[in-house]
């Protein structure tokens, strides 16, 4: 059987299981309770902070039909029906990603915008989402801006991007904006306790503070990390082991000679 990497298996399926985003959850949950659903939503952020992760819960709650199929819109997906379930795999017809580091061309956006006048096949909404906005040439860009001004009512943009600075003007004005802020050292700390219990993997508090504050606000990059510090340490996280995995220098030293400046004490900094 194959193995699948912890940033994977633990990907949220639903917005109360994101971390760090509560900001971003309350907006986009209130506005899918009340139904007052924009068609364009671009979600800014640096990188594994979880913004293909709300565009799929997003999808979900746009298409969800409950577990007896007679569900609507709703801010918690129940995970069960045919769409959630589809969602999550990869399978869902009317949910599209694409990735624009390597479909930036203006032909590739005409022939997504083209299928957009077909309605949904099996859900309730269509979604495009464009991961990487920024890549798209300036054609490209031309050429989504009057179907991402006034879609179909049934279709909805998702865009997501880790340098909303190269994004036109004239698409962030289109679109409802969420910047996803990097994750809290304590946030990844409490997330990782909460993976390795799943997982029945020992580990040191010292150890998962270190990784959380390696990942650099990165939840994605803390469960790689926490990956690599397992094969590491042959399936237990220990201080020593991961501060040795990471290269980090003990921060006593940088007291030492901070404490040694302070009191002025030219031999004591030279020793440290």
């Amino acid at each position: 059987m194959s193995y699948l990497v912890l940033a994977r298996k633990y990907r949220p399926h639903a917005f109360e299981e994101m971390v760090g985003q509560e900001h971003v959850v309350q907006a986009l949950s209130n506005a899918l309770t009340q139904q007052r659903l924009h068609h364009a939503y671009l979600f800014t952020g640096t990188r594994g902070v979880g913004k293909t992760t709300v565009s799929r819960i997003l999808a979900k709650s746009l298409n969800c039909t409950g577990p007896d199929g007679t569900g609507g819109i709703t801010a918690t997906p129940c995970g069960v029906c045919d769409a959630c379930r589809d969602i999550d795999a990869g399978r869902f017809v009317d949910y599209v990603e694409l990735d624009a580091a390597s479909n930036r061309g203006v032909e590739e956006i005409s022939q997504l915008l083209d299928q957009a006048v077909y309605k949904p096949v099996v859900g309730r909404f269509k979604v495009y989402m464009i991961d990487e906005v920024h890549m798209l040439s300036n054609t490209a860009f031309n050429a989504m801006l009057k179907t991402l001004e006034e879609p179909p009512e049934y279709l909805k943009f998702v865009l997501a991007t880790t340098d909303p600075q190269k994004v036109p003007v004239t698409v962030l004005s289109r679109c409802l904006q969420f910047n996803l802020r990097p994750m809290a050292p304590q946030d990844v700390l409490s997330h990782l306790t909460k993976v390795l219990q799943a997982e029945n993997v020992p580990a040191e508090a010292g150890a998962l503070r270190l990784l959380a504050r390696a990942a650099r606000g990165s939840m994605r990059d803390a469960l790689s990390l926490t990956d690599q510090a397992i094969a590491f340490g042959a399936g237990s996280l220990a201080e020593a082991g991961v501060r040795q995995m990471l290269g980090s220098v003990d921060r006593g030293h940088v007291t030492a000679i901070l404490d040694a400046l302070a009191a002025s004490d030219g031999a004591a900094v030279v020793a440290q």
